[in-house]
C-alpha cells in the first residue's frame, strides 16, 4: 500500500506491506498509522497493489485507525493539491472525519423527498439538469432555495453546500421532514460515509462523502465563506464542480448575484422579471454627491424620520473604532504618526493611536498644536453615539467582536457587515457610505459590494412583504456619492447582470479572473520562490509590492502547472491561487 502521511513538511508517499490480520480491513481511503523515521504518525492509503521500489525492504502498517475518504475523493485530492498548489494532506484532513470511525452502520436505499410538483423556476431547473452540466440559477434574495433544492434531490442521493453551519443545519431539517435520509455535516459523517444519504454541510462538506452522488447543489455561491482562508486556498464550488465533472452529474449553483465563475461555468437560468423585481425589497438611493464632503457629515437628513420611527433599523458602516481618519480644524492638516506618517485613529481613552508602529500621543495636532480635530471617516463607535442622537432611542453596536452573543433587542443596530449576519431581521437597512464598498481597492470590489446589497435583501424580504405581513415593505437605503455606479443601478432595478457586464468588460481589459488564472506569493521564502520560478512561456511576475508577488497566467493548467515544477525553498512561504481580496 502506498500512505501520504499526515506530516506538515512531508508532502511525498511512502510504500508499506499490509498485515494478513489487517487485509480486510484496508482500502484506498483508509486512515492508518504507520512507523515513519522511528515515530508513529497517521496516514492515508492512497493507493493499492503498488510495485515498491528494487532492493527496499518494506516495513507493516503499524495500525488500522478507520475509515477515511472514499477512493474518488482520494484521486481528487491530488487534482486539488495541483489546481491551488498546496499540500495534499490537508485537502485528505478536510476529507476526513475528525475522530476515529472505525465500523459503519448498514445503509439502505434513500427514500424520494416527497412534495409536490415542481413550478416556476424549480421547474425549469427540474427540466435543464438533465441536459445541462451546469445551471446556474439566479434567484432573487427573498426567495426561498428549497424548491430548486428538491428538484436536484429527488435524482438520489445529493451534496448541498450551503455557506453557513446554520444554514445547512436548517436545510437539512427540512429534507428529514419531507422524509429523506439526510446527513448534516460534520456531526453525521458516519452516515454519509455509509452511503445512501442526502449530505448537507458548509464548505468542508465539499469534501464529504456521497455515494452514489446522483448531484450537486451549491447554494449562495458568491459567498466569499466557500474559500479556506488557510493554504491552500481551495474554493468549494470549484471543488463541487470538479466532483460533479467527474462524476457525469448536474451541478446546480444558485445565487442572487451570481459571480463571473459561476456564469462562465454553466447555462444561466433566471425568473421572469416580474418575479425578480418582487424579490428585490424598495430601494432608496440617497445622492450625496453635492454635499460638502468635509462638514457634511456622515448621516444625511433623510435618515432622521426612518430612525425616529417604529420600525427596525440596521445600519452598515464597515469601520470599527471611534475615528479611522482625522483633521485638524484650525489648520487642516490630516492627523498622521510622527514616526512612520500613517494615519492615526482615535482611541477609547482619547488619544491617538498609530495601527502601523503601535506609536502613541495626546489628542493634538503636531503641526499647529490645536486640540480640535474633525472627523473625516468616523468609525462604528462614533456613529453609534450620532445615531443615538438622531434617533432618539438606544442604539446597540455589532462587530465580529459581538459573534456568538446574544444581541439585545433594539429598535436600531450598526455595525460593519457582520450585523447583517448577526441580525434576523430587519424592516430598513441602511448602507451609511457605499463608495467604501464601491472604491475600494480590490479588483472583485463591486462584485463584493453587490453581495453585502443581496444579504441585506434577504433580511428585508421582497416588495410583496408589506402585502404579506399587512405592514410596510422593506427599504434599503443607499447612501453614495456615486449613484449612477453599476451596483447601485443594479439594486435599484433588480438586475444583478448590470454588474455582471460591467466587470466583464473591465476583467477582460485587465486581465484579472476568470479571463486569466492568478496567484499571490508571500512570505520570507517569497523571493526565492519567484527566483525560482523563472519567466516561463505564458506566465507574468507581477511584484514585488510589499512583499507579495503575483503570478498571472493565462489559464490554470499553465499557471497550476508551472508553480508545481517549480521547488520550494526552506522557510515560510504562502501560495494563494485565485485570491479573492487582492
Amino acid at each position: 500500500m502506498r500512505v501520504l502521511p499526515d506530516v506538515s513538511g512531508i508532502d511525498r508517499c511512502f510504500d508499506y506491506l499490509v498485515p494478513d490480520e489487517l487485509g480486510d480491513q484496508v482500502r484506498v481511503g483508509t486512515v492508518v498509522r504507520i512507523s515513519l523515521h522511528g515515530r508513529r504518525v497517521g496516514g492515508w492509503v492512497v493507493a493499492d497493489h503498488v510495485a515498491p521500489p528494487p532492493g527496499v525492504r518494506l516495513l507493516a502498517l503499524a495500525k488500522v485507525t478507520g475509515w477515511g475518504p472514499p477512493p474518488d475523493l482520494v484521486e481528487l485530492s491530488a487534482w486539488a493539491a495541483w489546481r491551488w498548489a498546496g499540500r495534499r494532506a490537508a485537502l485528505l484532513g478536510a476529507a476526513t472525519h475528525e475522530r476515529a470511525v472505525p465500523t459503519l452502520a448498514p445503509s439502505g436505499a434513500p427514500p424520494p423527498v416527497a412534495g409536490g410538483p415542481l413550478d416556476g423556476l424549480a421547474a425549469e431547473v427540474a427540466h435543464r439538469i438533465g441536459r445541462e452540466p451546469v445551471c446556474v440559477v439566479r434567484l432573487p434574495p427573498a426567495s426561498d432555495p428549497y424548491a430548486v433544492v428538491q428538484a436536484v434531490c429527488r435524482r438520489g442521493p445529493t451534496l448541498v453546500l450551503a455557506p453557513g453551519v446554520r444554514q445547512a443545519a436548517h436545510l437539512g431539517l427540512r429534507l428529514r421532514r419531507a422524509g429523506a435520509t439526510v446527513a448534516v455535516l460534520p456531526r453525521d459523517w458516519p452516515r454519509a460515509r455509509a452511503g445512501g444519504a442526502h449530505v448537507v454541510g458548509s464548505r468542508a462538506a465539499a469534501w464529504a462523502p456521497v455515494d452514489p452522488l446522483s448531484g450537486v447543489v451549491v447554494l449562495d455561491e458568491h459567498d466569499e465563506s466557500y474559500q479556506e482562508e488557510r493554504a491552500p486556498t481551495w474554493h468549494a464550488r470549484d471543488v463541487a464542480l470538479e466532483r460533479a465533472r467527474r462524476a457525469g452529474v448536474p451541478c446546480v449553483l444558485v445565487s442572487a448575484v451570481p459571480t463571473l465563475e459561476a456564469l462562465a461555468a454553466g447555462v444561466l437560468l433566471t425568473a421572469s422579471r416580474a418575479e425578480e423585481r418582487a424579490g428585490w425589497p424598495v430601494v432608496d438611493v440617497v445622492d450625496r454627491s453635492q454635499d460638502d464632503p468635509v462638514r457634511g457629515g456622515l448621516l444625511s437628513e433623510r435618515l432622521g424620520p426612518l430612525l425616529r420611527g417604529e420600525r427596525r433599523v440596521v445600519c452598515v458602516l464597515n469601520r470599527t473604532g471611534r475615528s479611522r481618519l482625522s483633521a485638524c480644524d484650525r489648520c487642516g492638516r490630516v492627523a498622521r504618526c510622527e514616526t512612520c506618517q500613517a494615519a492615526v485613529v482615535h482611541t477609547a481613552d482619547g488619544s491617538l493611536a498609530c495601527l502601523r508602529c503601535a506609536t502613541r500621543r495626546p489628542l493634538v495636532c503636531d503641526h499647529c498644536g490645536s486640540t480640535v480635530l474633525r472627523n473625516l471617516r468616523a468609525g462604528v463607535t462614533r456613529v453609534r453615539e450620532e445615531l443615538e442622537a438622531l434617533a432618539r432611542r438606544p442604539v446597540v453596536e455589532v462587530t465580529a467582536a459581538t459573534a456568538g452573543t446574544s444581541l439585545p433587542d433594539a429598535g436600531v443596530y450598526v455595525g460593519t457587515e457582520a450585523v447583517l449576519h448577526q441580525v434576523d431581521r430587519a424592516d430598513v437597512v441602511v448602507f451609511l457610505d457605499l463608495d467604501q464598498e464601491l472604491l475600494a481597492p480590490r479588483y472583485r470590489a463591486a462584485e463584493q459590494a453587490l453581495g453585502l446589497l443581496a444579504r441585506a435583501a434577504r433580511l428585508l424580504g421582497g416588495r410583496d412583504r408589506g402585502a404579506r405581513g399587512g405592514g410596510e415593505p422593506g427599504r434599503l437605503v443607499l447612501q453614495t456619492r456615486l449613484p449612477n455606479h453599476e451596483v447601485v443601478q443594479a439594486a435599484l432595478h433588480a438586475d444583478p447582470a448590470r454588474v455582471a457586464a460591467a466587470e466583464h468588460e473591465r476583467r477582460s481589459l485587465l486581465r484579472f479572473p476568470p479571463a486569466a488564472a492568478l496567484a499571490s506569493v508571500s512570505g520570507a521564502a517569497a523571493g526565492d520562490y519567484v527566483a525560482a520560478l523563472g519567466r516561463p512561456l505564458g506566465v507574468e511576475v507581477l511584484g514585488p509590492d510589499d512583499g507579495h508577488w503575483l503570478v498571472r497566467a493565462t489559464d490554470h493548467r499553465t499557471l497550476c502547472d508551472t508553480l508545481a515544477a517549480t521547488p520550494r525553498p526552506a522557510g515560510r512561504l504562502r501560495v494563494e491561487v485565485d485570491p479573492l481580496r487582492i
